[in-house]
């Protein structure tokens, strides 16, 4: 089997850059999305708009999404650059940019009152501004405050007098803490505030004009290249519960959530497609649909990329339905599981999203299928171009990619050696579909009889280079590479059904028994 070992390129890809931004932004944001959860529930049942009314409870559900989000958001960045310390100094620094926002809205609703009464209006008829929310303030002070800590952290490391460590680390964390919440109040908040509110008006500004739905021509396409996250986690989110907290609902977490596209593409696919891609597309739809897994349904766009024009479509009318219904979630949808979107979805909104899924569902199933059945070239076909594109996207060949297409590599093919005793999928956030293909491949690896080998997923970011072998998507395989190069490196187009499994079972087999 070819593999390949080679070290990282000097340069990086923009592409690449991209998804390795949106890969932190989701590192962030999904290990908080249970609180996210728990918030939407808050105001699903006990707003005064809610399935059980509430006043006394429904007072959680202010100081939840202004203070207490923004803090776990900021301390889950914070441990990923410095681990605990990063995250005490970057949870404590993401107050002083809340209190320096709540600071700059008072004023402006001060001002804007007295301009109000001022002008002989009634104050009971002004409408005063609403808080903004720190999630961005927090994407931004959590990580930065735990780099300056760690940089400080590495000054004096090894310097300090024994018996003085505690007392100069407890310190100096405290000391960064403060003065990088005086950087929230005076720099980040203003920044923030001016963000915010020139997204939400050119968001507004979408839905004035019944533009909302052209954002599909940039969400799908970026959906199939691994770069939504940046996307969906740094504005989409951020902008979605700010709207939420206003209104109950906001149609933004379902411009990327909505699971109609991708089973509308793997349906036609069921239908009209041909070989293994025909056969796997039923139980990519349901893993999809049911499970929430996009990710699955992203080789299928690869292997024929025209069909992009199938799921901008079908995006496109998701999104004019949902604006039309005027329906929205109360907070993200995650994993994007219909069940997910159903439990997420407001009150008086079901109709009108149930609609949007079927939409969307029957427009991207109708123009693939068109497209399919135009289409004379066979897989394999396909799936070679497919490669070529990610190589030429990458900047570089790849033994492996070669090898999914049945190509020779540039320069012969490199084989394993040595014994592999741990197997890690990669994927942009660790679960999903690399949980999906570590369990396929574990319990190939089991059944051959080789309990000494682990099979484990985890997320691109987390990968050290202390493993023998890394299984990624063949669009993620570079990321791969930069942080594990010593690691042999299988790219795959298909995380259910890859014939690369039975490839590795084989060089298990051979390398493990090698005497």
């Amino acid at each position: 089997m070819a593999t390949t070992t080679s070290t990282p390129a000097s340069g990086t890809s923009a592409r690449v850059r991209v998804q390795r931004f949106g890969t932190f932004l989701s590192n962030m944001i999904m290990p908080n999305i249970p609180a996210l959860i728990a918030w939407g529930l808050l105001t699903a049942l006990f707003i005064d708009v809610g399935w059980l009314p509430n006043a006394d409870l429904a007072t959680m559900v202010g100081p939840t999404i202004h203070y207490l989000l923004p803090i776990l958001i900021a301390a889950t960045g914070g441990r990923m650059v410095h681990g605990d310390r990063g995250a005490v100094v970057g949870a404590f620094a993401v107050m002083g940019a809340i209190a320096g926002s709540d600071l700059l809205v008072a004023n402006f609703n001060a001002d804007a009152l007295a301009d109000w009464v001022a002008a002989g209006n009634a104050e009971a008829d002004f409408s005063a501004l609403g808080q903004v929310h720190m999630f961005i303030g927090a994407m931004i002070l959590g990580p930065l405050a735990a780099y300056v800590m760690k940089r400080l952290d590495a000054l004096w490391d090894g310097k300090v007098r024994a018996g003085f460590e505690m007392l100069v680390n407890m310190f100096s964390a405290g000391i960064v803490a403060f003065v990088m919440a005086i950087v929230g109040f005076w720099v980040v908040a203003p920044v923030v505030n001016e963000i915010m509110e020139v997204l939400g008006n050119a968001v507004e500004t979408l839905v004035d004009n019944n533009l909302l739905p052209l954002t599909s021509l940039l969400i799908e396409p970026a959906k199939v290249f691994f770069l939504n996250n940046a996307i969906n986690h740094g504005v989409l989110t951020p902008l979605g519960l700010t709207e939420a907290a206003e209104s109950g609902k906001s149609v933004l977490f379902l411009l990327e959530a909505n699971p109609g596209p991708g089973l509308g593409l793997l349906l036609a696919y069921s239908v009209f497609g041909r070989g293994v891609a025909k056969a796997t597309a039923p139980g990519a739809a349901i893993i999809h649909f049911l499970g929430g897994i996009h990710e699955i349904y992203f080789p299928y766009v690869l292997m024929k990329p025209k069909l992009i024009l199938a799921m901008i479509a079908g995006g496109m009318t998701g999104v004019a339905v949902n604006v039309a219904f005027d329906v929205g979630l109360r907070a993200p949808a995650a994993p994007g599981s219909i069940f997910a979107v159903y439990a997420q979805t407001a009150r008086g909104s079901y109709l009108g999203v149930t609609l949007a899924v079927i939409a969307s569902a029957a427009v991207t199933f109708a123009v693939a299928a068109v497209l399919l059945k135009l289409d004379k070239s066979d897989d394999e076909g396909d799936l070679a171009a497919a490669t070529a594109q990610m190589e030429a996207n990458k900047g570089k060949k790849s033994s492996v990619a070669s090898s999914l297409t049945g190509g020779a590599a540039a320069g012969g093919t490199a084989t394993a050696t040595r014994e592999i005793r741990n197997i890690v999928f990669a994927c942009d956030a660790g679960m999903g579909s690399s949980a999906m293909g570590a369990s396929v491949l574990r319990k190939k690896i089991q059944d051959s009889g080789h309990p000494e080998v682990t099979v484990v997923n985890k997320a691109i970011a987390n990968l050290q280079d202390d493993v023998d072998l890394v299984v990624t998507h063949q669009d993620l395989t570079d990321r791969a590479r930069q942080q594990s190069p010593s690691a042999i490196h299988v790219s795959v187009d298909n995380f259910m059904a890859s014939p690369r499994y039975d490839e590795i079972v084989t060089m298990v087999d051979e390398n493990n028994t090698r005497t």
